[in-house]
């Protein structure tokens, strides 16, 4: 699947075990320029059989649901469909279970009381290839990462994580620090002294040499390089 252009509709399924939550979600966001609800599901399960046939580029994905629920359902999709955007919907913005979604390489997370506007600007960025997470909320998730207690295999990921990270450049380590603080770009900006355009560059290319899809997973190979 190729990125979605801004002139080219984006295919939305939406996934909740809610109906309220689907129809008001379907209403809303079937109204806005540029994109069209495709799909729906109420959970996981139909899920799997329901997006990959609707051609959905952008998913927006329940994390608690019955049968099924959308953290498995996000593994399954993404791991025959690596392409598919999924954007993580939840009411907890520290949830374990979102933390292990964005581990996998879910597009985006957003809290179910986001404002309209802002979940349009989300499903557009992820559809043009970008990820979706706010900076205070990745500030929250990479803090409940750093919490985590040492379990097994903890020495393997640092020594793999520093590997990985031996691979940037000075100045791509400094934004990549920033990034695993929960910065956003302006601050990594203001901080490094470079300009928003320049650390937006760094950041692509330090998701290309990592290979990861957002600034979590950063996070994540930063802290566990720390171990």
């Amino acid at each position: 699947m190729d990125l979605v252009s801004i002139s080219t509709p984006i295919s939305l399924a939406v996934v909740d075990d809610d109906p309220m939550v689907r129809a008001a979600l379907g209403m809303m966001l079937g109204g806005s320029s540029g994109i069209s609800v495709v799909a729906e599901a109420e959970n996981g399960e139909e899920a799997l059989r329901v997006v990959p046939a609707s051609g959905a580029d952008v998913v927006l994905m329940d994390i608690r649901m019955p049968v099924r629920d959308g953290l498995s359902a996000t593994e399954e999709l993404l791991r025959s469909h690596p392409d598919l955007k999924i954007i993580v919907l939840t009411t907890f913005d520290t949830d374990d279970m979102v933390l292990r979604a964005l581990r996998t390489g879910a597009a985006g997370f957003l809290l179910k009381d986001t404002k309209p506007a802002r979940l349009v600007e989300a499903i557009r960025t992820v559809a043009a290839g970008e990820p979706m997470l706010s900076p205070s909320v990745t500030a929250q998730l990479i803090a409940a990462v750093t919490r985590d207690d040492p379990g097994p295999g903890t020495d393997d990921r640092a020594r793999a994580a520093r590997e990985a990270l031996a691979g940037l450049t000075e100045r791509e380590r400094d934004v990549a620090d920033g990034v695993a603080r929960g910065l956003s770009n302006a601050e990594v900006a203001a901080e490094l002294f470079m300009g928003v355009p320049t650390v937006k560059t760094h950041v692509g290319r330090i998701f290309a040499k990592l290979g990861v899809e957002n600034r979590v997973q950063v996070a994540i190979l930063v802290h566990d390089a720390q171990a």
